[in-house]
């Protein structure tokens, strides 16, 4: 992070992304695709956004076993966590194998816009693996905004190699490639194992592309549980320090009880009402024109 000129206190790990590196076999590779691009997964888990143009998301583990197998298989998670600088677990079952899709744009082969648009990732890391033949390809590097504003490529990864990115805190872009007839990459999103991590997830890039009864479900339970897990390290702290005589510690209490409201506070935020939200910006169009006709009325 400092070497891309960010500060040394932002983030959760020091690392901000790696080079490509091989994870997956051509032959899990293979099990892969058979489950993410089964009739099924386009059938209940295709989206689009402005960010990107085609996406599959919350397959797993319904209608890709396999994949979430590979994901939360130990020793994936000792790799990932090893090249990220930080013990990670997937971040919920809904963000294991978010699929990115782009073809190419006739005969030449060639993309015609990004894969995926400018953005932030709306948890801490990220892992990409590649899921296309990339062999002959051209281009198709993920673009990085440093923290003076430069950009710098790194360049795409082979099919079965992956990156780790930690692109909650990075802005980032995959831009198109050449010479290939398709792109299509893997994300699996993923946060501290340590519950005392801090954990400054959102929702904002994914809220508008996912089943959002799946989505707050998970993303609640998950939260709470950060939460369940801190109250009882604090209730077993305040009792060991009262069992062998020592005074109760005010500032320390009250500081570990601040940031458990704060968290609690943070993940009712995210959980949006859709239907009063679109009520709200109706009513604020409504309002919005009937002072445009006033004007117009006096000018």
């Amino acid at each position: 992070m400092e070497e891309l000129s960010f500060p040394a206190d932002q983030g959760i790990s020091p690392i901000a992304v790696s080079e490509p590196f091989e994870l997956f076999s051509k032959e899990a590779v293979k099990h892969m695709r058979n489950e993410v691009l089964s009739d099924e997964v386009w059938d209940n888990c295709r989206f689009s956004s402005s960010i990107a143009a085609c996406q599959l998301r919350g397959m797993s583990p319904k209608y890709a076993k396999f994949v979430y197998d590979a994901w939360t298989n130990p020793e994936t998670l000792r790799i990932v966590s090893e090249v990220a600088g930080i013990d990670l677990i997937p971040n919920m079952e809904y963000e294991i194998a978010h699929i990115n899709i782009s073809v190419h744009n006739g005969e030449d082969n060639k993309e015609s816009a990004p894969v995926v648009n400018w953005h932030k990732d709306s948890y801490p890391f990220v892992c990409v693996l590649m899921l296309s033949d990339a062999t002959e390809m051209k281009g198709g590097e993920t673009g990085l905004k440093t923290g003076t504003g430069e950009l710098m490529k790194i360049r795409g990864p082979q099919m079965g190699s992956a990156v780790v990115l930690q692109g909650r805190y990075i802005s980032h872009i995959a831009f198109p490639s050449t010479n290939c007839r398709e792109r299509i990459t893997l994300v699996t999103s993923f946060r501290a194992k340590e519950p005392t991590v801090p954990d400054d997830s959102v929702l904002t890039t994914v809220r508008c592309i996912s089943d959002l009864n799946e989505l707050y479900s998970q993303w609640t339970e998950y939260r709470v549980e950060i939460v369940e897990e801190r109250c009882k390290r604090l209730v077993k702290q305040v009792r060991e320090r009262k069992r062998v005589g020592r005074d109760f510690d005010v500032a320390a209490v009250k500081n570990e009880l601040e940031e458990l409201k704060k968290l609690l506070d943070q993940t009712s935020g995210e959980i949006i009402d859709e239907v009063k939200e679109k009520e709200k910006v109706s009513e604020q169009e409504i309002e919005e024109e009937g002072v445009s006709r006033k004007r117009a009325r006096h000018n």
